[in-house]
């Protein structure tokens, strides 16, 4: 686990890097004159040896003299920046700022598991404690001991102490400053976007403050974080004799260990020990927030100067930005691609092209490959995306958000979520040619119903979409008549998974209001539902023919239902009974056993 002080010591005091500067020349100036080597000897008076600088280095000097100077120059106060002014469009003159972060920082960053925000002047565009005193007539005393603090100039405790010494409020008067100051009115530009858009990919998002749990709460709510997941100190109030209400302050509980210095590490790594975190980032303004990192309790430690800006921090973050709004634009995001384009697979492509558009999760357009067929004398690749839909599998269905290539490798390229559905009998060709051409972080899911026959046994489609794309394959199955979920009309799915995560990412491309979508991590029944109900469904068709009433189907679908448990944890013993009650299970059996093509094929057939 790299520390930050190691990577902060490559960026040096100014955002302005030269290309001929090398990384021990930045974060401190070099010394003016000669550098000078003395030999002393006892019988000769000392021989100095002299190096003469050649001009270049002069030049180099002399560049991160001035720099320096604009560093200092540029240095923001929250006077300048605490006003509500949004960092992304901040264009102020001499602004100090870093280059792209290494690809080392930014794949920490979009592979984090976790994100921690520090409160005051981070996330919330003031201090909270100086708001309090300011709000009590006390700003500018209390402001002296919290810029000493947050430059490191001061022990942490020992600032805590006076700045709450000098404030001394009463309940009352926190509760009148809350309502005062309302914490939506506080919060910077981007963060409430930034901190859902995490939540969507599964990041746990923590506060960790010095500030106080009772001004840090009310934030919390804001943003949507647990209580739980919020750290900080905790105010603690005398009783009044009388009336046995807390009315005086008398100081704040010191067994929290965010009221000291290296107590953010101390929190996180105590999170890391509750949860199996790989990738932890702290993103904050202050030196207790640097600390996270350089204690090597974060992996990353993104500097935020959007509201004031510390020299420190400056030179020492692995990332300085000025708006939430960098971070967001830089969360890394899923570009779908979809093998196949029958009618369930536009449908599926419906879903997934509306939430596309709706999510930050996923890119904006989600690609399609189409099998090169013409129809009305034209490709059908080329009739879906001028009409917007199917029109020889699903016509009247629009595919808005959707791209359709008649080229397998166009469609994969650079594919993150890769959703197979296409007819069983060919996804083995279709992952031969896929082999190679996709990503390894990439995800898939398979909509297909069926399993390959092969002379050493049958095979799941999504074991072989692993074994051959090695990749996570999950699963989604269900009551999926194509036309109705077209339609809108309401439907459920099941989505079967090894990965919870990557379950998750699915749920968010496919699940609308009129699809729900329920999860099972057990891939092997789910799918095993989607592919033995057809048997089930021909055998209720049969039975149509046979002029047969409904107690004949029923009796097909429950005994159909119990064969379809016993040879799924015949060949998979892992497979749980409670995926059967699923919509993959009992609800898609009844719909295709009254409805499915299957069934309706099946009366012609009957004796």
């Amino acid at each position: 686990m790299a520390t930050m002080a190691r990577v902060g010591a490559r960026r040096g005091p100014a955002a302005f890097p030269s290309s001929n500067s090398s990384s021990s020349s930045r974060g401190r100036r070099r010394p003016r004159g000669r550098f000078l080597w003395g030999v002393e000897n006892d019988k000769r008076r000392a021989v100095l040896a002299v190096r003469a600088r050649s001009q270049e280095e002069e030049q180099e000097e002399e560049r991160a003299r001035l720099e320096l100077e604009l560093f200092n120059d540029a240095i923001i106060s929250s006077s300048t920046l605490g006003d509500g002014t949004d960092g992304a469009t901040a264009s102020w003159s001499g602004l100090p700022r870093n280059p792209r972060p290494d690809p080392r920082v930014m794949a920490l960053w979009r592979g984090a598991h976790a994100v921690c925000f520090d409160i005051d002047c981070t996330v919330a565009k003031d201090d909270s404690l100086d708001a309090l005193a300011a709000f009590l007539g006390k700003g500018d005393e209390v402001r002296q001991w919290t810029n000493r603090a947050m430059d490191g100039g001061v022990d942490l405790e020992t600032a805590l102490e006076e700045r709450m010494r000098l404030i001394d409020p009463t309940p009352a008067q926190v509760a009148d400053f809350l309502r005062a100051h309302p914490a939506g009115q506080r919060l910077n530009p981007g963060i409430r976007r930034l901190v859902r858009a995490l939540q969507q990919r599964g990041v746990a998002v923590y506060l960790i403050s010095g500030g106080f749990r009772e001004l840090a709460l009310p934030v919390a709510r804001e943003l949507g974080v647990a209580p739980d997941c919020v750290f900080a100190n905790r105010m603690l109030f005398t009783a009044d004799d009388e009336t046995g209400l807390p009315t005086r302050f008398a100081g704040f509980d010191a067994r929290e260990p965010t009221c000291r210095r290296g107590g953010k590490p101390e929190v996180i790594e105590s999170l890391r020990a509750l949860h199996p975190y790989e990738n932890v980032v702290m993103v904050g303004d202050g030196i207790t927030d640097l600390e996270a990192a350089t204690e090597g309790a974060a992996d990353c430690f993104v500097g935020y100067g959007g509201t004031v800006l510390r020299p420190e921090i400056a030179q020492r973050a692995d990332w300085l930005v000025y708006s939430f709004d960098e971070l967001f634009s830089e969360l890394a995001r899923h570009r779908v691609a979809f093998v196949g384009s029958g009618a369930w697979a536009c449908a599926a492509a419906k879903l997934a092209g509306e939430n596309s558009r709706r999510s930050d999760l996923f890119e904006d357009q989600v690609a399609m490959w189409v099998y090169e067929e013409e129809v009305e004398g034209r490709p059908l690749a080329e009739l879906i995306n001028e009409r917007k839909e199917n029109v020889k599998y699903l016509p009247g269905v629009p595919l808005e958000g959707v791209r359709c290539t008649s080229s397998l490798a166009e469609a994969v390229e650079g594919a993150t979520a890769i959703v197979v559905c296409a007819p069983h009998e060919f996804v083995h060709g279709i992952m031969n040619q896929l082999q190679g051409r996709v990503a390894s972080d990439a995800i898939a899911i398979s909509l297909t119903k069926g399993m390959r026959i092969r002379p050493e046994g049958p095979q799941l489609i999504s074991e072989l979409v692993r074994r051959k794309l090695g990749v996570d394959c999950s699963v989604l199955m269900g009551a999926n008549i194509a036309s109705e979920i077209g339609a809108g009309q309401l439907s459920e799915g099941t989505i079967g998974y090894k990965v919870l995560s990557n379950a998750l990412v699915f749920k968010q491309l496919f699940q609308t209001d009129a699809f729900n979508i329920t999860m099972v991590p057990d891939v092997e029944g789910a799918e095993m539902c989607g592919t033995l109900k057809n048997v089930v469904a021909l055998a209720a068709g049969f039975s149509d023919g046979l002029g047969m009433g409904s107690n004949t189907k029923a009796a097909i679908i429950r005994q159909g239902l119990a064969e379809m448990r016993r040879l799924s944890k015949k060949m998979f013993p892992c497979v749980r009974d409670e995926t059967f009650l699923e919509s993959c299970g009992v609800a898609d059996l009844v719909a295709s056993c009254y409805g499915g093509g299957k069934r309706r094929g099946a009366p012609g057939l009957a004796p």
